[in-house]
């Protein structure tokens, strides 16, 4: 359905004022999220409804769910697993966005009300809806605090925490009645910032998975009363559990732990090769419920593959191609002329997401030449977003600059971040970058830079290193691949030598993992897209990305500045700390930015009520077909 670009997911105690400031940054997002002027990110229709039939969705190229656990370490989590697989399934605490272009959070499709915060932002009281799991269980507050005990138990196993943040900010938590669970935090936080970045990360987890063997009578875990006495002990087994049931992908389907939902959807079929198909969930307590009969999606190995199967109506909701769009000026959003006919609709979909390369901080032969600022800015003014954009993406990408998305516009970008026509402050240029490295000690040997001198090249670097990596990129996406090709060709120009490898995306993904510096932290550079903020954090103060020791902190990038910075975010009313923060990521390049592409949805005309969220939340539950 969405191009294959982003990893998933995840975005402070303020004064009313502060809480409103910030909020405008989510309302602007809102207003231009996916639907700039002249377009439309949306297939309505005013034509008589008709209920029933089933939606055929292409998986992005190479890309598979494959993780139904709402507890993702950092090898399992993507936007996939999550947005379109557990969340259809497993109601969160709170959803962000919808079946729209907004980007904040949606009381009406969460499982509880707006949270109350009180003692001066210290403590939060959550009430439950009394919404229904599919066995008859409520979705009470014991089902939150069991996975915030999950989650006490195996924080090194969940890929959204960052040391010092959720649950180490919380002094107690507890449920004080059936449907109400009462936070008590270590310090007033925004609560802005608490509820999109931490409340977000909560996804209630039913009385039938508190067990520890199949057909095992529910609660009889423990976890849900479990506590710190025993060291959790009670939820390390039960959690061990749910791990080794959630490893069996082949039986998804039809393992009775898996088909206790109170999400929209329930999952009917499931193949590890992709092909998963998703009913309506008869006991579902929301609204809308589903008019369809069920949402299919399908996996594919190539871009081509997957636009073949547009082309030859295969495929009801796909994406089209970079390299099958007609060329198009960048003042303008959709091409001027549809190559799939009037069958399909084109929308456009803006990510709320930013694109970079990721350096491994830690590798043995490399780590310490990465730690350089000054290699980083060279390896960044070699990255020509332009001229990416307008060879291979056809005009359909804009620069990334920093944390913040540049798309869709909001207040949280900083102007540094708009320097040079969007590429920030490093902008592409092979002499600059060429000037940094022979300046700090390195010269060129048989084509490629060679460290000369010990002493200006940085600590850790011994004289005779050479500046070469290999760079895994994700494959099954054309325009990827030859944007890989580009930079490697570029880098070659400056005396940097790029080897590149070829991987599937779920293979980068787990592969990119945090790991100690020595011989088995081998990978060097990772790209497989970026990062969609789309939890944890919806507001992009940073924490999961960059933070000392955060669980998506893949290449281990440690500044003491910088978490002074994020850590600032969560506690103050400033957007100035903000931008502070912004403005200090996009110079240190904790990632090497790339080109974000911006991707054009095609949806066969007779579906109507479809809408491309920069969330990435899939709601088909609004979907119909009309007659």
């Amino acid at each position: 359905m969405f191009g294959n670009r982003q990893r998933y997911h995840r975005g402070r105690f303020v004064t009313a004022v502060a809480a409103g400031l910030l909020a405008v940054g989510i309302a602007a997002c809102t207003s231009s999220a996916g639907a700039p002027p002249g377009s439309s990110s949306s297939s309505s229709s005013s034509a008589a409804k008709e209920s029933g039939g089933t939606v055929t969705v292409a998986l992005p190229a190479d890309v598979t769910m494959n993780w139904i656990l709402p507890f993702e370490s950092i090898t399992t989590a993507t936007v996939y697993n999550g947005s379109w697989f557990q969340h259809l399934m497993y109601a969160p605490l709170y959803t962000f966005g919808g079946n729209n272009t907004s980007i904040s959070v949606n009381y009406p499709l969460s499982t509880a009300n707006a949270p109350v915060y009180s003692d001066g932002g210290k403590t939060v009281t959550i009430t439950m809806k009394g919404w229904k799991w599919s066995n008859g269980e409520s979705v009470d507050a014991q089902d939150v605090v069991f996975w915030l005990n999950i989650l006490e138990a195996e924080k090194g196993s969940y890929y959204g925490y960052a040391k010092g943040l959720m649950p180490d900010n919380l002094v107690s938590y507890s449920a004080t009645g059936p449907e109400t669970v009462v936070l008590h935090l270590n310090k007033a936080y925004s609560s802005l910032w608490f509820t999109y970045n931490q409340l977000a990360e909560i996804n209630p987890f039913p009385a039938s998975w508190d067990v520890t063997s199949a057909g095992a009578k529910p609660g009889s875990g423990g976890c849900a009363t479990d506590s710190a006495s025993d060291k959790w002990a009670k939820c390390v087994a039960v959690y061990n559990y749910l791990e080794a049931q959630a490893k069996q992908a082949s039986t998804y389907a039809t393992n009775p732990l898996w088909a206790v939902s109170d999400g929209a959807w329930k999952l009917s079929a499931y193949n590890t090769n992709g092909n998963v198909t998703f009913t309506p969930n008869a006991d579902y307590s929301g609204s809308p419920k589903a008019t369809l009969s069920a949402v299919k999606f399908v996996p594919y190995t190539s871009d081509a593959t997957e636009y073949t199967a547009l082309r030859t109506g295969q495929v009801d909701v796909g994406y089209v191609p970079s390299q099958d769009l007609p060329q198009k000026p960048l003042s303008q959003v959709l091409p001027s002329s549809n190559p799939l006919g009037s069958g399909y609709t084109l929308l456009p979909f803006y990510e709320d997401a930013i694109s970079y390369y990721e350096p491994n901080f830690n590798n043995p032969a490399l780590g310490a030449v990465f730690k350089q600022l000054y290699v980083r800015q060279a390896l960044q003014e070699a990255v020509d977003q332009n001229g990416i954009d307008e060879a291979i993406w056809r005009g359909y990408a804009y620069p990334t600059s920093g944390p913040v998305p540049n798309e869709p516009p909001s207040q949280w970008v900083p102007s540094t971040q708009s320097q040079n026509s969007g590429q920030g402050p490093y902008a592409f240029s092979l002499s600059s970058a060429k000037a940094l490295l022979t300046s700090h000690g390195w010269s060129e040997v048989g084509g490629v830079m060679t460290c000369q001198d010990p002493s200006k090249c940085g600590a850790g670097i011994a004289a005779g290193t050479k500046l070469a990596f290999t760079l895994d990129y994700s494959t099954g996406t054309a325009a990827f691949g030859q944007e890989s090709s580009v930079y490697k060709s570029d880098a070659a120009q400056v005396g940097i030598q790029v080897t590149l490898v070829g991987q599937s995306f779920n293979t980068i993904v787990g592969e990119a993992a945090p790991c100690s510096p020595g011989p088995k932290c081998a990978w060097q550079a990772v790209m497989y897209g970026g990062w969609a903020y789309s939890g944890p954090g919806y507001e992009p103060t940073g924490e999961s990305l960059f933070l000392t020791g955060a669980g998506s902190n893949a290449g281990s990038y440690s500044n003491s500045t910088e978490d002074t910075l994020i850590n600032g975010t969560h506690t103050s009313n400033s957007l100035s700390l903000f931008h502070q923060y912004a403005t200090y990521t996009s110079q240190q390049l904790p990632f090497i930015w790339m080109p974000t592409n911006y991707l054009i949805q095609a949806v066969t005309g007779t579906l109507k009520n479809v809408v491309f969220n920069p969330l990435y939340t899939f709601t088909p539950q609004y979907w119909h077909y009309t007659k």
